[in-house]
Formats: C-alpha cells, sequence, structure tokens
C-alpha cells in the first residue's frame, strides 16, 4: 500500500495543504518549527487514529479554529482507498473510510500501515517499560484486530478496578465486586501475554540479524519479553495481591506492568549499554518491525522518519538509508547534505517553511 495524497484542512499550522506523493523516497526539508513533522503526524494519524506525539485532537485543531479536516487516500494493485478525519474540539473525532462512517476504530487498522521513527525512539531502551510496552501495543493493533480488541476491554477493565480499589474505603459493601474485575482482568489479559509473546518471538528472530550487520558482527542482540505474569497466573496474582492493591488504591500486577529486555552479547543495555549500544539496538528494533510488518501483512508499510538522520552517525546513516529501498518513505530534515553526501536517491522533495510547502522537483 503507498499513500498516494494527502489534504489538511485547519490541522496544525496549515489552514490548507494539498500534496502528492512519490511512490518512492519524499524528503520534506527545512528549518524546525515550520510544520514537518505535522505532515508525518497527519499520515500517522489516518494509519493508527493516534498521534505518536500522544496528542489530544483537539490540540491537533489549528488555533481559533473548532475543527479540522484530514483526506488521506493510499492505492494498492490499482485499488484505491480513501481516510476522511473530522477532528472536533468538543466531540469524538469522525471517521469515514470510503465514504462510509465507521462505529469501531478496528475498521480503520490495516488499510495503511505504517512505521514511524522519530529520535524519541532511539531513547527506547533506556527509558521506562511504558515506552517499551506503547511500542508493542502501537505495532499490534494495526497488525491484529483480535489484540486490539483485547487491549482495549483489558484497559476498560483495568480503569474500572482502579476506581473501585479508591472507592472501597468510603463504600466497603462494594468489596464483593472486586472479583468481577479481577475475572476481566484475568481474560482479557491473558490473550495479551500470549500475543504479546507471538509477537516478540517473530521480532527477535528478524531483529538479530539486522543487529549483526549494524554493529560490524561485533554484536548479538537478543530481545526478551517479561510479563509481569504468565497468561495463565493473571488471577492467581491479582489474589495474592489484593491486599496491596487496597493499601495502594491501583493494580498493581498484569499486563500493563510488563516490559521488553535487550541483551548485547550477554549484558542486560537497559542497565548497563554504552549510548551507542542502546542507539544501535533502537534501530535495529525499527529495522526489524519493517521487516516484520511486511512479513506479516504481505505488503510493505509507509515508513516516516521524523529528523532520525541528525541523530545517527554516518555509518547508521548509511545502514538506515541502505534498508528502504523499495519502501515508501517520508522523510523529514532540516537540510538535504545528508543524502547529497550519500548520493542517496530523492524522488520528491518538498521545501517547508512557515507552513507552506513546495515541491522542488
Amino acid at each position: 500500500m503507498i499513500v498516494t495524497s494527502l489534504d489538511l484542512n485547519q490541522f496544525r499550522n496549515y489552514p490548507e495543504l494539498s500534496l502528492q506523493f512519490d511512490p518512492g523516497i519524499n524528503i520534506f526539508y527545512g528549518d524546525n518549527a515550520q510544520g514537518k513533522t505535522n505532515i508525518l503526524e497527519a499520515v500517522y494519524l489516518c494509519g493508527t487514529n493516534k498521534s505518536h506525539r500522544s496528542s489530544r485532537d483537539r490540540e491537533m485543531i489549528r488555533f481559533g479554529q473548532e475543527e479540522a479536516h484530514i483526506r488521506l487516500m493510499a492505492s494498492r494493485d490499482g485499488a484505491q482507498r480513501k481516510i476522511d478525519m473530522h477532528l472536533k474540539r468538543s466531540r469524538a473525532k469522525g471517521i469515514a473510510v470510503d465514504g462510509v462512517p465507521i462505529r469501531k476504530v478496528s475498521e480503520l487498522f490495516g488499510i495503511v500501515n505504517v512505521v514511524f521513527f522519530s529520535p524519541e525512539d532511539l531513547q527506547i531502551i533506556k527509558n521506562g517499560p511504558a515506552e517499551r510496552r506503547r511500542f508493542i501495543d502501537l505495532e499490534l493493533c494495526q497488525l491484529d484486530k483480535i489484540y486490539l480488541y483485547q487491549l482495549v476491554n483489558y484497559n476498560k477493565s483495568l480503569m474500572q478496578r482502579n476506581l473501585l480499589l479508591r472507592e472501597l474505603p468510603f463504600r466497603p459493601e462494594l468489596m464483593d465486586t472486586l472479583e468481577l474485575w479481577n475475572e476481566q482482568l484475568d481474560r482479557f489479559g491473558s490473550q495479551i501475554v500470549r500475543l504479546r509473546e507471538n509477537f516478540i518471538r517473530e521480532l527477535g528472530i528478524t531483529i538479530q540479524e539486522i543487529h549483526q550487520k549494524l554493529s560490524g558482527n561485533r554484536e548479538t542482540l537478543e530481545i526478551r519479553y517479561e510479563p509481569d505474569c504468565r497468561a495463565d497466573c493473571i488471577l492467581d496474582a491479582l489474589h495474592s495481591g489484593e491486599q496491596r492493591d487496597l493499601k495502594q488504591k491501583t493494580t498493581m500486577s498484569g499486563p500493563h506492568r510488563d516490559d521488553i529486555n535487550f541483551i548485547v552479547n550477554g549484558v542486560d543495555i537497559r542497565r548497563f549499554g554504552s549510548q551507542g549500544q542502546q542507539r544501535t539496538a533502537a534501530l535495529s528494533l525499527k529495522m526489524a518491525e519493517i521487516n516484520l510488518v511486511k512479513k506479516m501483512t504481505k505488503d510493505t508499510p509507509v515508513l516516516l522518519l521524523d529528523d532520525v538522520l541528525s541523530e545517527l552517525d554516518a555509518g547508521r546513516q548509511t545502514q538506515l538509508l541502505n534498508s528502504i529501498e523499495g519502501i515508501q518513505t517520508m522523510i523529514t530534515c532540516t537540510g538535504l547534505d545528508d543524502f547529497v553526501n550519500h548520493r542517496f536517491h530523492m524522488d520528491k522533495i518538498f521545501r517547508v517553511s512557515e507552513g507552506t510547502v513546495r515541491n522542488e522537483n
């Protein structure tokens, strides 16, 4: 699937914008804070219903406006798809696919698979477990609608259980309802753990070969899933931790506390790795993500690179640029020197300045 065009109306700093993309490499360059990332954000939003910045809908609407509209056109083997999004300041967004409003977000996933890579992703190894869980969830929700269903329902049940834990000191007669939420968390959480296990196993196979090349065959990377509870032990963990949860007024056990470990030559690089090792592992992770999406969907994802090259040394830049051949890619950067120096082919070049975009081909 490739994205053929994007139209924005009152989105971020764009009153109106209409872009036609090349199936190959699309470069958006210009000074910082001009609106380059906003274009990538709109594409990502149409593929996942989420902003990579974790922004709320109203924050993406241009200042002083009540609504914003995004229209994305995509094509695969000659078949056209259209995604329309209306962002509203005071109401939930409206989404239509091929002109038909959708009732469930799951109907959006899989139309356009996207992989987003920003400088913040280079910190995923040394940041906390929440960042690594977010990586798993964002990718699996695109690839597996069953996972999305389980995750949504798990998070709803978790929120209700935590509300109950805060309410119980004032309404002890509600204690009998705690078991209901325990069972719900066990039901949905066990499936989440199993699906995460399979995903990390598949990702681990792909990432080893990529990391060896990136490190010049000096390092072997192993990625391990570290569930807070095994799939068949969630209910037991909730029972055994009940008094602690009542004291803390929050749920301390379950998939919402999972983590991923990155082992390089036997060393846990989350804690003991150098910055160079952590960055190389993060780059390996994103490149493996591309390959895994291609394998699982039988389609090529759209790759969004937001000012990543400036954060990489020359060797890692070359490895990344060489890996994106045959993938529709949208790249933001402040200048074109890195591409010229690498003699890297650029199919379409856009200059972005103060909310205006000019095609420079």
